[in-house]
């Protein structure tokens, strides 16, 4: 008697577990999916250096594909160096103009620099429906400690779509509906006694350190959405054991 009463309670139980674990997953998987923007994430954010920005672009359309993103770069605080990093299928151009006017970066008059960097897609890399695409940046020599480094994206589809990621950061906690990508500067780390005299490593040793791209600077792109990703597969995962222990509990009595 007592097993027939405390079975049917045992599987309730390990249903409702199981359907909550699921829940759990589908929740972060669709939060992943509802919060995908164009975003930047910098290897550095030092002052002084400089850092390998990668770019994280997910196509949004249901219909079309994504075949062409530009990156403005700004103008009053310009890179002295940028350089990309190849990614198959794609074409990359960087543009440079006259500044409007004259802008010192570390002691250097600069009246030339980088504003944008566009990417063009083949027609067999293209990104797709439920695909996004990585673009590393190197860019030198960041601004000084608390500038914003925005990074406005122009994302381009295949129907004709344009897509401007140029929102300002919202205010109050609220994210715009577009919001363009950028990051932060910091201050630059502490200097040893060897560095102040000179042995530290010179702007030209930073900027070839900066022209090495990198495998691993190019896989961080997109670093939240993928712990989202793995943490819904990990509850889904949790759901379906659940399930299968259900399942065998019930053919067992």
């Amino acid at each position: 008697m007592t097993t027939k009463n405390t079975t049917p309670a045992r599987h309730r139980l390990l249903t409702t577990a199981a359907a909550a674990a699921a829940t759990a997953g589908l929740m972060v998987l669709g939060t992943g999916i509802a919060s995908a923007h164009v975003t930047v994430s910098p290897n550095k954010t030092a002052e002084g250096s400089y850092a390998h920005a990668t770019f994280s672009v997910p196509n949004e359309s249901d219909s079309a594909t994504t075949d062409q993103l530009t990156v403005a770069l700004p103008k009053d605080t310009p890179f002295t160096s940028v350089s990309v990093q190849p990614v198959e299928g794609w074409t990359a151009t960087v543009r440079h103009d006259t500044l409007e006017k004259p802008v010192t970066v570390h002691g250097t008059t600069v009246t030339e620099a980088a504003t944008s960097v566009t990417w063009k897609a083949d027609q067999a890399h293209q990104i797709g429906q439920d695909e996004f695409q990585t673009f590393t940046v190197s860019l030198g020599t960041l601004p000084s400690a608390g500038t914003a480094v925005v990074l406005p994206a122009t994302q381009h589809y295949t129907d004709g779509t344009v897509v401007k990621w140029d929102d300002p950061a919202g205010t109050g906690g609220q994210e715009p509906e577009h919001p363009a990508p950028s990051f932060t500067t910091t201050a630059a780390p502490a200097e040893s006694g060897d560095a102040q005299h000179g042995s530290g490593s010179s702007d030209a040793a930073q900027a070839a350190e900066a022209a090495q791209g990198s495998e691993a600077d190019a896989s961080t792109g997109g670093g939240i959405g993928v712990a989202a990703l793995w943490i819904g597969v990990a509850g889904l995962l949790v759901g379906a054991i659940a399930l299968v222990r259900t399942v065998g509990s019930s053919r067992k009595n």
